[in-house]
């Protein structure tokens, strides 16, 4: 089982957080809730008439929780390579270790984007179709990925690609999410 150290708890963030852990995958994510999502009202939410922001976040977080999803409300200030994957470092000098590393944190995951030499691209961090950036194994989603065209629900699905990439990557194979409902 991987661990993926997820750095924003918004919309994209905890989407990745949601699909890895409800495929039993250790997901740890590091927000501060503070996502724009707080001054939203959602009307073009596919299955949801309107929602304000704030309670969509508190939903979700629930939810991820409820899968197993282990949220700390800390600030990443550093991450590094090691030669086991990657560490994180917080602002109160905790360290965490992934196999896999999502940033999902906006303005303050360009700055970590930085710190690991990620290439940058005309309209931020620079990825290919699955979100995955150029360095294997970080994956870059939400407004990171797409400053001047975040939503959320195109976040959300950021989030739920990048997920299931590393979720194939595991398996060796092309995973899917498909759940039926009990006979």
């Amino acid at each position: 089982m991987a661990t993926t150290i997820i750095i924003g708890d918004g919309p994209a963030g905890l989407s990745a957080a949601l699909f890895l852990a409800k495929n039993d995958h250790e997901a740890v994510v590091f927000g501060q809730d503070d996502t724009a999502m707080h001054w939203a009202l959602l009307k073009n939410y596919l299955g949801i008439d309107e929602q304000p922001g704030s309670e969509f976040q508190e939903r979700a977080k629930d939810q991820v929780k409820q899968f197993g999803a282990d949220l700390r409300d800390e600030e990443v200030t550093e991450v590094r390579r090691d030669a086991d994957g990657f560490v994180v470092t917080t602002a109160g000098g905790g360290q965490e270790r992934g196999d896999y590393l999502v940033l999902a944190a906006g303005k303050a995951g360009g700055q970590l984007a930085e710190q690991l030499d990620i290439e940058a691209g005309p309209d931020g961090v620079a990825h290919d179709t699955e979100y995955r950036t150029s360095v294997d194994r970080v994956y870059a989603i939400g407004r990171l990925a797409r400053p001047n065209r975040s939503q959320a629900i195109v976040s959300a699905g950021a989030g739920a690609t990048a997920a299931l990439d590393i979720l194939s990557r595991e398996a060796g194979e092309d995973v899917h999410d498909w759940d039926s409902p009990d006979d």
